[in-house]
């Protein structure tokens, strides 16, 4: 099954140097039941893309947490074994946590298929995001514009073999 991690840069920058993506547990996303309930599609293609996207939108939780990370989401797509991803029954219908699973152990970094990453020209659009979030959480409207800001960037796609440039 191919999920997707949400990280910051400084969090990719420890994978690499860890050689894996941990410790578990980690929270991912995927092709879920309910993402494709939720998304109401078929295609493949557009059920990843969704499950990549919620991952981004995680990524941004973790940089409104550390201040200090460049203001750039990183999503890392890894193949894991079905079982390992696990979908919490409970949250199946809560629409925070639509492709959510749990992977308990650590997974090595040679597993991932790629790295999405933000281009430059987007952190100025992912701080203000970072910076919106929680008015955003509280429903504030003009907050979640600026949220949805960082959303109009597409994530850029990076070969394993590129973690090196993207983390130094």
């Amino acid at each position: 099954m191919r999920v997707y991690v949400p990280l910051t840069l400084p969090g990719l920058a420890e994978a690499h140097k860890a050689g894996e993506l941990g410790p578990g547990p980690l929270t991912a996303y995927a092709v879920t039941p309910a993402l494709r309930e939720w998304y109401v599609s078929d295609d493949i293609e557009e059920l990843e893309y969704a499950a990549l996207s919620r991952a981004a939108a995680a990524s941004l939780r973790l940089l409104a947490g550390d201040r200090s990370a460049a203001r750039r989401r990183v999503v890392v797509a890894v193949d894991v074994p079905d079982q390992l991803a696990v979908a919490d029954p409970d949250r199946g219908l809560d629409a925070s946590a639509l492709g959510e699973v749990r992977i308990a152990p650590a997974v090595p970094l040679s597993k991932a298929a790629a790295v999405h990453v933000d281009a430059s020209d987007a952190e100025a659009d992912v701080s203000a995001a970072a910076e919106a979030l929680g008015a955003a959480d509280m429903g504030d409207d003009d907050a979640q514009f600026t949220v949805d800001g960082a959303e109009d960037h597409e994530l850029l796609w990076y070969g394993v073999q590129e973690i090196p440039n993207l983390i130094g």
